[in-house]
C-alpha cells in the first residue's frame, strides 16, 4: 500500500508570510487573460514559471521552459523562493464558501512514493499526450515538481487528521486566491511524522486532480532508470517520490460539484422527439426551475441514490428532469464495464443520451458541439440556442464510486468529478534534485 515521507520544500521566503499575490490557480485552468491578471498582481507570481507556454496542456518550444528555469533559479538565488533546512509535512487548510455555507478541507502536502496507476495510487480518468510531454519538459527544465497532485484516502475516524492538526498555532503563510483562505504549517517533529507515515501504509490513495501530473512523474522515473543503465533507483532517489496534497475522504471539507455538459451542432433539437426517443428509459417532467437550483446541496442530498439528469432547453428557457427508469440502459452497450460504471450517471449521459441519441438523431452526419461549466448560474446565459442548444445537468459523482470503480481498474468519462476548490500553485514545491 501507499508509502509517504516528509521532504523539504522549496517555499516563498519569510518575507511573503501572506501569498497571495504569488500563489496561482492550477496551470491548466488557466487562460492567456488569467495568466496575465496573476502577473499584475505580483512580478514573482507562480503563474510565471508553471504556465511557460499557453494554451494550457499544449506543448512550448524547448524555450519557454528554459526561460522558466531562468526565472526560477533567479527567485532561488535572491530568496524570494528558499528551500526549508529540514525535512516536514505540511497541513495545508483551505477554507471557502459555497451555497452560503463555510468549509474548512484539512489535508497535509507529503511525497508518496510512485508506483504504477491501480497499486497503491489509483486513477479515475484517462491521460493523453498533449499535457504529459508539456509538463515533461517544464519538469526536465526547471528539476522542481510545482504543483501538487491531489489525492484522497479513507480516514474514518479522523486518525491521521487529528495527529497532525492537534498541535498547530498560527499558520506559518495564508494567502487567499479567487475567495479561498489557504493557510500552511510544516510539521518536523519526528515522533509526529513516523506516526503518520505509519497510519498512512496500509492506505490507498485516489487521485482526484492531477492524473497528468502523476503520469508524468511515472515517466520522469522510467527515463531516470534508463539513464542507470535500466538499474533501480535508490529507494529515496527523488525520482521515486512524488508530491501529494492528501485529504481524508470522510473530511468535512471535501466536497464534489458535477460538470454539466453544454450540447450544441443540434439546428433542429426538439423536446418531443428527444422524449420520443428516450421514453424506454427514462420519464421526463418539466418543473418550475432554474439551472442553478438543480444541483442545491440540500437538493442533493435529499435526492441521493436516484438517476435524475437535469435538461435545460435553450429556445424555450425550459427546465426538464429526466428520472432514470431502467438502470441497465448500458448493459448491452458495454458489456465489458462494472455494473458500477454502468450505473453512473456522468457514463450514462455520455454513453447513451449522447452518443446513443443526441448524436444520431439531432447531429449527423456532423459532431455535436460539447462545452462544460461547473458553475450552473452561467447556464442559462451560454445556452441561447445559438452555439449551444441544450444543457445536460449532473448531480455530484458520489466519492464511494472513486473506490469501487479502482476496485475493478476502470476510470470515468472525462470530466465525471469536479473537487472543489482548486489547490493553489505555489504553497509549497518538490525539489527533484537532490540537495548537495
Amino acid at each position: 500500500m501507499a508509502q509517504i515521507r516528509p521532504f523539504a520544500g522549496i517555499r516563498f521566503g519569510k518575507s511573503f508570510q501572506d501569498v497571495s499575490s504569488v500563489i496561482a490557480p492550477p496551470y491548466d485552468v488557466l487562460d492567456d487573460a488569467q495568466k496575465v491578471a496573476l502577473q499584475a498582481k505580483h512580478p514573482n507570481n507562480i503563474v510565471t514559471v508553471d504556465l511557460p507556454f499557453t494554451p494550457p496542456k499544449s506543448v512550448g518550444p524547448d524555450s519557454v521552459y528554459e526561460k522558466s528555469n531562468t526565472t526560477l533559479q533567479a527567485w532561488l538565488k535572491n530568496g524570494t523562493l528558499q528551500r526549508d533546512t529540514r525535512r516536514a509535512l505540511y497541513p495545508y487548510t483551505q477554507t471557502y464558501e459555497y451555497a452560503g455555507k463555510t468549509f474548512h478541507r484539512r489535508g497535509f502536502i507529503c511525497l508518496v512514493k510512485l508506483t504504477p496507476f491501480g497499486q497503491d495510487v489509483i486513477p479515475h480518468e484517462k491521460t493523453y499526450k498533449g499535457p504529459i510531454e508539456d509538463r515533461m519538459k517544464l519538469m526536465r527544465a526547471t528539476g522542481v515538481q510545482l504543483s501538487p497532485i491531489f489525492g484522497l484516502f479513507s480516514d474514518p475516524r479522523g486518525q491521521v487528521t487529528s495527529l497532525l492538526y492537534s498541535g498547530l498555532g498560527k499558520p506559518e503563510q495564508t494567502g487567499t486566491l479567487d475567495g479561498v483562505k489557504n493557510d500552511l504549517w510544516s510539521v518536523i517533529d519526528a515522533e509526529l511524522e513516523n506516526q503518520i507515515v505509519d497510519a498512512m501504509r496500509g492506505k490507498p490513495i485516489y487521485i482526484a486532480d492531477g492524473h497528468h501530473r502523476y503520469t508524468t512523474a511515472l515517466q520522469y522515473q522510467a527515463d531516470e532508470i534508463a539513464a542507470n543503465g535500466g538499474k533501480p533507483l535508490p529507494p529515496a532517489h527523488p525520482a521515486n517520490w512524488c508530491m501529494f496534497v492528501l485529504v481524508g475522504m470522510q473530511d468535512d471539507g471535501l466536497l464534489i460539484l458535477p460538470t454539466h455538459r453544454l450540447i450544441g451542432g443540434m439546428d433542429g433539437f426538439d423536446m418531443q422527439i428527444f422524449g420520443n426517443a428516450v421514453k424506454d428509459h427514462f420519464e421526463i417532467e418539466q418543473v418550475q426551475m432554474r439551472p442553478e437550483q438543480f444541483n442545491d446541496i440540500s437538493q442533493t442530498a435529499a435526492n441521493n441514490g436516484k438517476h435524475e439528469i437535469g435538461l435545460y432547453d435553450g429556445s424555450t428557457r425550459r427546465f426538464y428532469v429526466l428520472k432514470l427508469k431502467n438502470p441497465d440502459v448500458l448493459k448491452s452497450l458495454e458489456p465489458k464495464q462494472s455494473d458500477a460504471w454502468r450505473r453512473l450517471d456522468v457514463a450514462i449521459l455520455q454513453r447513451y443520451l449522447l452518443d446513443e441519441v443526441l448524436q444520431p438523431e439531432f447531429a449527423a452526419p456532423k459532431e455535436l458541439t460539447r462545452g462544460y461549466t461547473a458553475d450552473p448560474t452561467t447556464i442559462a446565459k451560454q445556452v441561447d440556442g445559438k452555439q449551444y442548444q441544450i444543457a445536460l445537468m449532473l448531480r455530484p459523482t458520489p466519492l464511494p464510486a472513486l473506490e469501487e470503480l479502482g476496485k475493478h481498474g476502470e476510470v470515468m468519462p472525462q470530466k465525471s468529478t469536479y473537487f472543489y476548490p482548486k489547490l493553489a500553485t505555489g504553497m509549497v514545491m518538490n525539489p527533484l534534485i537532490e540537495k548537495s
